[in-house]
């Protein structure tokens, strides 16, 4: 790999990681300006957005960025320029297409979620809502489009710059407006929440600023490819199209399985509390569940992920070349980098639910005893996440719709069921239940069309589990120590607790890792690197 390239992935991960950070932290400020009505009203209208602009622009950076290196490979360049240029015009239709689709199905989804007149919000209050954040929807896609363009041109700035610049406007615009609205204006809560939705719009505006700028300066360096043109390639429009979507239509499923489990949940959830008698509760319990709790599981996921999905490349490149050894060793790789990351960030998580639920948000005892029983279900997310994209690797994405869709039945099948006999807890466990079909579907593809024996990734993962087990004993006596003179119920205090813990189960995670030279095995050169770095002893 040329080192332009890896700069550009370097870059372009950077970004996606501040963006990650931002969109997480921003939660602490705005919980304690519009506190758990606010969130939930929030939540109705997010929930859906995430699936419409998922729909709409999920895998179109990539897929338009393959599309565009691979004919610039040939020389090609005006092949990419003819899908850029009638592609703007498509991404401008189908995002005035989508916005269209969600400001007027506004009621439709409003009269889904408000199930009694008990419930904190009302339907106009939710329309309100989704119709403010719709507006975005104009935007993103074109805007997807444009990064996808510079990735082809192994151009990653432009695509990082504007994501981490969209993010800081949108979270700015979030909490200046819902403050403003609420504290100075002395305006109601539904109007404060319509403002902070309309952020998505504001946002991506930014980000468009950005990319534009860039377009500015780097269209000479553009044209000049173009002149270097071979023009021996004849594709129509139709084709490039096709082509192109068979490269987006994976990263749309995959994209989408999560905000659908969530929609399944605002669909059902208060409908499931109501007729057990808690409409007085049920949005404050499901605020907790989708907005609250989802924030901060989602953390361990996105790390996690991110690390195992750049072998993917290489999955691809061992499968098409029949080398079945080099395969089965990058699928031993990511199976264990991902679960190396995640399981203890898991375990960790879900032990210290109540201080780290404290210092986002508020003591809540519902939010301790959901983010401690939803924090597994991280190791869940993130599994479906890479084994999707190993069966994108081995070229058997289609099997990705099947396993997505028996997971969603899954979820829809028993999330009522699971709500009324434990309330909360039982949407979590019925998310479960869901992703592992999911991922048992995916497994089973995986190991019937690579031949992949999962023998030794089991092994191996005993042995994390057991340098899991010794964190967790390490973290659980330092956390039940410190617990004797600091409160969990404050946030200062929570917080100094989360650091000592912390700080004792990474300790002995990291030193039974390096101590056993499975940190090597795992992660190479990067590992000295660390160590190097941090002056560890061992």
């Amino acid at each position: 790999m040329s080192s332009k390239l890896l700069r550009g992935t370097f870059i372009l991960t950077l970004g996606t990681i501040i963006s990650k950070v931002l969109g997480l932290f921003y939660v602490i400020p705005f919980y304690a300006i519009v506190g758990y009505k606010g969130t939930t009203l929030y939540q109705y209208s997010y929930v859906p957005y995430t699936i419409f602009i998922s729909i709409a622009t999920a895998g179109v950076p990539l897929a338009v960025s393959k599309f565009i290196a691979k004919y610039n490979a040939l020389e090609e360049y005006g092949v990419g320029r003819k899908l850029f240029k009638s592609g703007l015009l498509v991404m401008l239709t189908t995002g005035v297409v989508a916005f269209l689709l969600l400001y007027f199905s506004a009621p439709l989804l409003a009269n889904m979620v408000i199930e009694d007149k008990d419930q904190v919000s009302n339907v106009k209050d939710v329309i309100t809502v989704i119709r403010a954040v719709s507006f975005a929807l104009i935007v993103v896609p074109f805007m997807s489009l444009i990064r996808g363009f510079f990735q082809g041109h192994q151009s990653m700035g432009p695509s990082a710059v504007s994501t981490v610049v969209e993010q800081i406007v949108r979270i700015a615009f979030v909490l200046a407006g819902a403050y403003v609205v609420l504290h100075i204006m002395d305006g109601s809560l539904v109007t404060a929440v319509s403002v902070a939705t309309f952020a998505a719009f504001i946002g991506a505006i930014g980000s468009l600023f950005v990319l534009f700028w860039y377009w500015y300066k780097r269209k000479p360096f553009l044209d000049e490819l173009l002149l270097q043109d071979k023009g021996t390639v004849q594709i129509s429009l139709t084709q490039i199209y096709k082509e192109v979507f068979i490269y987006a239509a994976p990263f749309v499923f995959v994209g989408i399985a999560n905000p659908l489990f969530q929609f399944i949940d605002q669909l059902t959830f208060n409908k499931a509390m109501v007729s057990i008698g808690l409409a007085k509760q049920t949005e404050y319990a499901f605020s907790v569940l989708n907005f609250e709790s989802h924030k901060l599981v989602i953390i361990p996921v996105s790390l996690a992920t991110a690390f195992s999905l750049t072998l993917v490349p290489s999955i691809t490149k061992a499968f098409v070349e029949k080398n079945r050894k080099e395969l089965f060793r990058q699928l031993n790789q990511t199976f264990q980098v991902m679960l190396f990351l995640t399981l203890p960030a898991v375990v960790g998580l879900s032990l210290l639910a109540e201080p780290v639920f404290t210092v986002f948000y508020e003591h809540k005892e519902l939010g301790t005893e959901v983010l401690r029983a939803y924090s597994p279900v991280a190791i869940l997310f993130a599994l479906y996440s890479v084994t999707a994209a190993i069966l994108q690797g081995i070229n058997e994405q289609r099997f990705t719709i099947l396993s997505l869709l028996v997971g969603l039945l899954i979820k829809l099948s028993l999330n009522i069921p699971l709500i009324k006999m434990f309330e909360t807890s039982g949407a979590v466990l019925a998310t479960a239940l869901g992703y592992s079909a999911a991922i048992i579907i995916n497994l089973i593809v995986i190991k019937k069309f690579a031949r992949y024996p999962f023998r030794f990734v089991v092994r191996r993962s005993l042995l994390i589990v057991a340098f899991t087990f010794a964190m967790f004993a390490g973290a659980f006596i330092t956390l039940k120590l410190s617990s004797l003179f600091l409160s969990p119920a404050s946030k200062l205090q929570s917080l100094i607790i989360i650091g000592l813990t912390a700080a004792v189960g990474a300790a002995i995670y990291i030193f039974l890792a390096y101590r056993s030279k499975l940190v090597y095995l795992l992660f190479g050169q990067r590992a000295h690197a660390v160590k190097r770095k941090l002056r560890l002893p061992f």
